[in-house]
C-alpha cells in the first residue's frame, strides 16, 4: 500500500495542524508542496482533486481528504492511538470548543487569501493588514484564554496533547509573524511550550519542514 500523500504548504496553519497529527500518530506520509504565494492551490489539476483550491488534502486509504479538523476527526477514527479527542462527551465537546475557536473564529479571517484580498481589491497597506490580523487574533486568543484557563493543565486539556493544542501551535506561530502580543495569554504559552518540547510538534514546525526541503 502506497504512503500517505499530504499535499502541503509549509506556512499554512490547516496544514501545520495536520502534519502534527500524523506526527502523533506515527504515520509514515509523503508530502507535495503546493505554493500558495504562486497560487498553485487554484491550478486546474490541484482543483480537480481539491474543489476548495486549499490546503490541506491528504490522500489516503483511497480517499482524498480536505479540512483539517475533518482529516484530523479521520485519523482519529481510523488509528486511534493516541486520541485527539477525549472520550467523555463532555470532555471532548470542550476540547472541540477550544479548536474550533481557532480553527473558525480566528484562524479565517488571518489566512493568506484574506489578507491578499485587503492588499489587492481593497487596497490596503501591509501596516493595516497586519493591524487587522492583530486585533482578530487578539480578540480570538483572548477568548481561548478565558475558555481554556480553568480546565488547562500542561496542554490546553490536561496533561496530554489534544486537538485543541494542534490549532493552538499554528496560531500562535502565525501571531508572532504580525507581532500579536501574548503575554496576556499565559495558559496558551504554557500549553505552546509542553507542546513544542514534543517531538511530533517540533518536526511540523514550518521551519524544520523547510529545512527539510532544502536538504532534500
Amino acid at each position: 500500500m502506497s504512503k500517505p500523500l499530504l499535499y502541503d504548504y509549509f506556512r499554512s496553519s490547516a496544514c501545520y495542524r495536520v502534519r502534527i497529527a500524523l506526527n502523533l500518530k506515527r504515520i509514515d506520509y509523503e508530502t507535495v508542496a503546493v505554493n500558495l504565494l504562486d497560487g498553485a492551490q487554484r491550478d486546474a489539476a490541484y482543483r480537480a482533486r481539491n474543489p476548495q483550491g486549499l490546503v490541506p488534502l491528504l490522500v489516503i486509504d483511497g480517499h482524498s481528504l480536505g479540512q483539517s479538523l475533518a482529516i484530523c476527526d479521520y485519523l482519529d477514527a481510523t488509528r486511534p492511538d493516541p486520541p485527539l479527542v477525549p472520550a467523555d462527551p463532555a470532555d471532548r465537546a470542550h476540547v472541540l470548543a477550544l479548536a474550533l475557536t481557532v480553527a473558525c473564529d480566528i484562524h479565517p479571517i488571518n489566512n493568506l487569501r484574506v489578507l491578499k484580498y485587503l492588499a489587492g481589491s481593497l487596497a490596503q497597506a501591509q501596516a493595516a493588514r497586519e493591524a487587522w490580523s492583530r486585533h482578530w487574533i487578539g480578540e480570538g486568543l483572548a477568548a481561548l484564554e478565558a475558555l481554556a484557563a480553568p480546565r488547562a493543565g500542561a496542554f490546553l486539556f490536561g496533561d496530554v496533547p489534544t486537538l485543541a493544542d494542534l490549532c493552538l501551535v499554528p496560531q500562535l506561530y502565525n501571531a508572532r509573524r504580525v507581532a500579536a502580543p501574548l503575554d496576556a495569554y499565559p495558559t496558551l504559552l504554557g500549553a505552546e511550550a509542553a507542546a513544542t518540547a514534543l517531538p511530533a510538534f517540533a518536526a511540523a514546525h514550518p521551519d524544520a519542514i523547510q529545512a527539510r526541503a532544502k536538504e532534500g
